[in-house]
C-alpha cells in the first residue's frame, strides 16, 4: 500500500520537477533580450557586439544534446538531471557576477552545458515512469512553462532591469533551481540502461565542424580579416565532410546518413535551418531597436515583444485544422511566405512614427511562427522508421538550436553592416534596423521555396492521427 502511495506521489510530482527545468530555459531564452542593452552599458561594450552571450549558450546546448541519453543511461536519469540543475544555477549565478563579455559568456557555457540534459533526460525520466497511456497527458501538463516562459520572459527582464539590475534576470534561476533539486532528491526515480554503442568519434567530429563554422560566423561578425574566415570556413565544411565518411562505414552513427533519404525529413531539417535564420533574429533585433532607435525602456520593450508569445498559444491551438484543410506543403510555402512579408513590414513606420504601429504586426507574426514550427518539426518526423525516431530527433533539436544560433549572428552581422555605412543610414541606426528587417524578411520569403519539395499527401499520416 505505501508503495503504491509512493508511485502516486511520483507521478504527481514529476511533471512538475521537469516543469521546473522548462520554466527556467524557456524564461531564459526570453528573459535576455530585453536586458542586453542594459548589460552592454554594464560591461563597457556595444549591444551590437553582445551576440556572443545568446550564440555561446544555444551552441554549447546544440553540442551536447546528442550525448545527454547516453551520459543518463550511463550514470542514472536522477544523478544526471540533479547535476544538470546545479550546473545550470551555478552558471546563472556566475552570468550574474560578470565583470566583462568575456566572463558572461564563459558562465553562458556552463548554463548551456547543464541546459543541453535538463530538458531531454527530465523527458525520458516521464517516458519510463509512465504507463504509454498516460504519457502525452503528463508531458502536457509539463510543457506548460513552455508557454508561459516566453510571455513573462520579456517582461520579467524589462521590470528587473528598469527597477532592479540586470544581474537579476539570472538570480531568479536560483529559487526556481533549488526546488527542483530538493524535489529531484526526493521524487525523481532513477533509471539505468545498458549504454548503447556510442559514436564517440562521430560525436566529436560532428561537434568540431559545427564550432568551427560559428567561429567563423563570429569572426565574420567582429568584420576582422577575410582570410581567417575563408580558413574557418573551410575547415568546418571539410570536417563535416569526415563525419560524411566516418558515417558511411560505421553501422551506427550518431546520425544516420540514411535519415536524408527520407523526403519529409530532408526538407524539415533544410526548412528549420534556412527560415529560422531570419525567424530567430527578430526576438533580439526588436528590443534592440525599440531601446536603441526609439529610446525606449526596457519594460516598454518588453510589453511591445510579449504579444508574440500570446498569440503564438493561439496558432498551436488551430495549427492542426490549418493542416488538414491545406496541408502541409501550401501551408509552409504560405505561411513562410507571410512571415517573410511580416518582417519586411518592421521596416515601414518611421522614427516620427508611434512605436505602437509595431504591436500589431508582433502579434500577427507570433501566431504565424507557431504554426511554422510546429508544422516543420511534425513533418520532419512525419515518414521516420521507429529505429530512426530517436536519433532524427535529436538531429532535429540540435539544427533548431543552430538555426537559431545561426540566426542571432546573421542578424547582428546584417545590422552591423549598415550600421557603418553612415552615407546609406542617413547617420540614423533607425535606418539600418529597417533595412536589416528587409534583408532578413526577404531572406525568410526566398526560403518558402524550399517546401516545394514537398508532396501535396505529405503528412496525411500525421493529419489521420489526429481526427
Amino acid at each position: 500500500m505505501g508503495q503504491a502511495l509512493s508511485d502516486s506521489q511520483i507521478k504527481k510530482v514529476l511533471p512538475i520537477i521537469l516543469a521546473t527545468a522548462i520554466f527556467m530555459l524557456m524564461l531564459d531564452s526570453t528573459i535576455l533580450n530585453t536586458s542586453l542593452p542594459a548589460i552592454a552599458e554594464d560591461l563597457n561594450e556595444s549591444p551590437l557586439n553582445m551576440q556572443n552571450a545568446i550564440i555561446s549558450y544555444v551552441l554549447t546546448v546544440a553540442l551536447l544534446m546528442p550525448i545527454s541519453g547516453f551520459v543518463a543511461d550511463r550514470f542514472g536519469t536522477k544523478r544526471v538531471f540533479i547535476f544538470s540543475l546545479a550546473l545550470f544555477a551555478l552558471g546563472s549565478l556566475f552570468c550574474s557576477l560578470s565583470q566583462s563579455l568575456n566572463q558572461l559568456v564563459i558562465s553562458r557555457v556552463i548554463q548551456g552545458v547543464g541546459g543541453s540534459m535538463m530538458t531531454p533526460v527530465g523527458r525520458l525520466t516521464l517516458i519510463k515512469a509512465f504507463p504509454k497511456n498516460e504519457v502525452v497527458r503528463a508531458m502536457n501538463y509539463a510543457i506548460i512553462p513552455a508557454l508561459i516562459g516566453p510571455i513573462l520572459g520579456p517582461l520579467v527582464g524589462g521590470y528587473m532591469v528598469d527597477y532592479l539590475s540586470w544581474h537579476w534576470i539570472f538570480l531568479i534561476n536560483l529559487p526556481i533551481a533549488v526546488a527542483g533539486i530538493i524535489l529531484s532528491i526526493k521524487y525523481l526515480p532513477d533509471y539505468y540502461s545498458s549504454p548503447s554503442d556510442f559514436d564517440l568519434k562521430g560525436f566529436l567530429i560532428f561537434a568540431a565542424a559545427t564550432f568551427v563554422l560559428s567561429v567563423s560566423l563570429e569572426l565574420l561578425g567582429n568584420s576582422v580579416q577575410t582570410t581567417p574566415l575563408l580558413v574557418g570556413l573551410f575547415f568546418g565544411f571539410l570536417l563535416f565532410y569526415f563525419y560524411y565518411r566516418h558515417a558511411k562505414k560505421r553501422e551506427t552513427p550518431l546520425f544516420p546518413l540514411d535519415l536524408f533519404q527520407v523526403r519529409t525529413f530532408r526538407v524539415g531539417i533544410i526548412g528549420n535551418l534556412a527560415t529560422r535564420l531570419g525567424i530567430s533574429s527578430v526576438p533580439l533585433l526588436l528590443p534592440l531597436m525599440i531601446q536603441i532607435a526609439y529610446g525606449k525602456s526596457a519594460v516598454i520593450s518588453g510589453w511591445i515583444v510579449a504579444p508574440m508569445a500570446l498569440t503564438a498559444m493561439l496558432g498551436k491551438s488551430v495549427v492542426m485544422k490549418i493542416l488538414q484543410k491545406l496541408g502541409y506543403r501550401t501551408t509552409l510555402m504560405f505561411n513562410t511566405f507571410l512571415i517573410g512579408l511580416l518582417i519586411c513590414a518592421f521596416a515601414i513606420p518611421s522614427l516620427q512614427s508611434s512605436i505602437y504601429w509595431h504591436l500589431p504586426i508582433i502579434a500577427i507574426l507570433g501566431f504565424f511562427n507557431s504554426i511554422q514550427f510546429t508544422s516543420m518539426n511534425s513533418i520532419a518526423i512525419a515518414n521516420l522508421r521507429p529505429y530512426h525516431t530517436s536519433s532524427g530527433n535529436s538531429l532535429l533539436s540540435v539544427n533548431q538550436q543552430l538555426a537559431i544560433g545561426f540566426g542571432v549572428a546573421f542578424g547582428l552581422i546584417v545590422l552591423k553592416l549598415f550600421e557603418g555605412d553612415a552615407g546609406l543610414i542617413d547617420h540614423e541606426i533607425h535606418n539600418a534596423f529597417r533595412f536589416t528587417f528587409l534583408v532578413i524578411g526577404g531572406l525568410t520569403i526566398f526560403s518558402a521555396f524550399v517546401f516545394r519539395k514537398l508532396h501535396y499527401k505529405d503528412g496525411e499520416s500525421l493529419q489521420e492521427r489526429t481526427t
